[in-house]
């Protein structure tokens, strides 16, 4: 790794040891120890604290569920937005399951068209796909700014972004293997400053530093469906804590 690369990298690790985490390796904090100041985002029976497309999204099996059928499909990807506010820094913990198609969750984001409810800006990718799962992609933006696996630098150059990878923390089809099929997974997102990583089930799947002009540094949380064949996604467990 060129070492002025190393030392931005190294900078935007700074304080991370106070979060529970070294690099984008998981220490053996207790799950008490994590979620101590944590909101839970969702009560688990409606979706008070939501807002989105009624007829895509509801409550089912105590989870918040987003679905299309054949006779419902969608013209664009839909988002159900957190009225909570907006985030910064922060840790969000949630399970998810999928079957069929592609969805995420938007941090930092922006809604872009409150009709239709588009948000654009940061999200954690995960699909019922094997390609995926754990990316960071800036939807209606800057489009994939780590694959699976990857530790990346993100800066501004003439011709445009320009990603840099810096190394792997693992091959993809490694975490692809960690990541349960129609079962419950549970995901990490930690967002510092210029610096996000991405956890699946344990396992760091995405480390960015985001130097470029374009980064966000605030704004909502959604969850997606996306535009596809009939699908289903759900989410529990969604518990936010600010950093300061």
């Amino acid at each position: 790794m060129h070492s002025r690369k190393f030392a931005i990298y190294v900078a935007a690790l700074t304080g991370l040891a106070a979060s529970g985490l070294t690099g984008c390796q998981l220490t053996s904090r207790t799950q008490a120890k994590r979620d101590a100041g944590s909101e839970i985002l969702f009560n688990g029976q409606d979706l008070t604290g939501w807002t989105g497309l009624s007829d895509h999204w509801t409550v089912e099996d105590g989870a918040i569920t987003g679905y299309t059928t054949a006779a419902n499909p969608l013209k664009n990807n839909t988002f159900l937005a957190w009225t909570g506010g907006k985030v910064d820094n922060f840790e969000l913990r949630f399970k998810y399951r999928i079957f069929n198609g592609n969805s995420g969750v938007q941090y930092r984001s922006t809604l872009v068209d409150p009709e239709k409810m588009i948000v654009g800006g940061y999200q954690a990718d995960f699909e019922a796909g094997t390609t995926y799962s754990g990316i960071l992609y800036e939807e209606r933006g800057r489009g994939i700014l780590a694959e699976r696996g990857q530790r990346t630098h993100v800066v501004d150059t003439d011709a445009g972004t320009k990603v840099i990878t810096l190394g792997r923390m693992a091959e993809s089809a490694a975490l692809q293997a960690n990541i349960r099929s129609e079962q419950w997974n549970d995901y990490l997102i930690i967002a510092d400053g210029n610096h996000v990583q991405h956890f699946i089930n344990g396992k760091c799947t995405a480390d960015v530093v985001d130097d470029g002009a374009k980064a966000p540094k605030s704004g909502i949380l959604a969850l997606q469906i996306h535009v596809g064949p009939p699908m289903k996604v759900q989410f529990q467990d969604l518990k936010l804590k600010r950093r300061p």
